[in-house]
């Protein structure tokens, strides 16, 4: 689905830590913009396709079937009207005024619409903000923004999920605060390979499902069961995708996922969190900010047990 890459010479450069990125490379094309309708066809006076939406042509006594030709011209034009405002009230929730090629799909649609063409930027349902990479899940009362900052391929973002993952969805689902997620592709870049990015593509079609099978499959991406070594590029084979998947209950049977997954749906979608990765100033992962503050551990990083991290939650929230 996202296929391999390979830095020049293939060699990890053994000063370079894997986790920090070595600068800020400009973020990857954007998708097109919508492109300009058709016009109508055109053709001699009184051939086929010259009416004013392209069917028969007028009649040759106007005056007798003026009333007539009037009126089929209003219900037509209110059609069209009407399915302008329908597309428009349903898309600009989540667009921001994006002049990106964005379609957004309602909840479970999936890859299942071929009339998008390859390489529009499908964003997934629960995702807002140009170009739909925003990721907030919380409640809506919820008064504080946890930001988390993870790489779907990295080791520390990985033991990070695992020892604080089940306190941060406890603490979502009592409020405690929302929580921002933002993803990387560091190993992509300094390692090379795809799984960093193709891991978020299919996580993109997960979170199509619903925000909880997204944080259950983000779960068990991360989880020592399934994680891949660092010298492995597991997450670049869909295969080892969807067997992942089979692990959460709302994904085993459902066919849009695994379709989207299988298409690359939510590739362009993938690209565009990375590239709003590497404009955020954040350079290594995992990182994890309360309210824009950055909160760390007793080593200084990112804090590596549940404790840890309700520590730093709550010294924050009282500070």
């Amino acid at each position: 689905m996202w296929p391999g890459q390979q830095p020049p010479g293939g060699e990890r450069d053994p000063q370079q830590n894997p986790y920090q990125q070595p600068g800020h490379p400009p973020p990857p094309d954007q998708p097109p913009g919508f492109p300009p309708a058709p016009p109508p066809p055109q053709g001699p006076p009184g051939a086929p396709g010259d009416g004013p939406w392209g069917g028969a042509p007028a009649p040759a006594d106007r005056q007798r079937n003026g009333g007539l030709t009037v009126v089929i011209a209003v219900a037509a034009a209110a059609a069209v009207f009407a399915g302008v405002l329908v597309f428009t009230d349903d898309d600009k929730g989540s667009r921001g005024g994006s002049s990106d090629d964005v379609v957004h799909r309602p909840p479970g649609s999936g890859g299942s619409g071929g009339s998008q063409g390859p390489g529009n930027l499908v964003t997934p349902a629960h995702s807002s903000g140009p170009g739909g990479t925003t990721v907030l899940i919380g409640k809506a009362g919820a008064q504080h923004t946890l930001d988390v900052y993870e790489d779907l391929r990295c080791p520390p973002c990985a033991s990070f999920d695992q020892a604080v993952g089940p306190t941060i969805a406890e603490d979502i689902k009592d409020g405690k605060y929302k929580v921002s997620f933002h993803f990387a592709a560091i190993l992509d870049e300094t390692m090379g390979g795809s799984g960093s990015a193709n891991a978020l593509s299919a996580l993109g079609a997960a979170l199509d499902v619903g925000t909880d099978a997204f944080l259950d499959y983000k779960a068990s991406l991360m989880s020592s069961k399934n994680h891949p070594e660092e010298s492995k590029d597991s997450y670049a084979d869909d295969d080892q995708l969807l067997t992942v998947s089979q692990e959460v209950y709302a994904l085993k049977t459902n066919a849009s996922f695994r379709e989207a997954l299988r298409e690359g749906t939510y590739d362009p979608w993938a690209k565009k969190m990375i590239a709003d990765f590497d404009a955020s100033g954040v350079n290594s992962t995992p990182t994890v900010k309360l309210d824009g503050s950055q909160l760390t551990g007793g080593g200084g990083s990112a804090p590596a047990t549940a404790k840890e991290f309700t520590d730093a939650v709550d010294k924050r929230l009282k500070g």
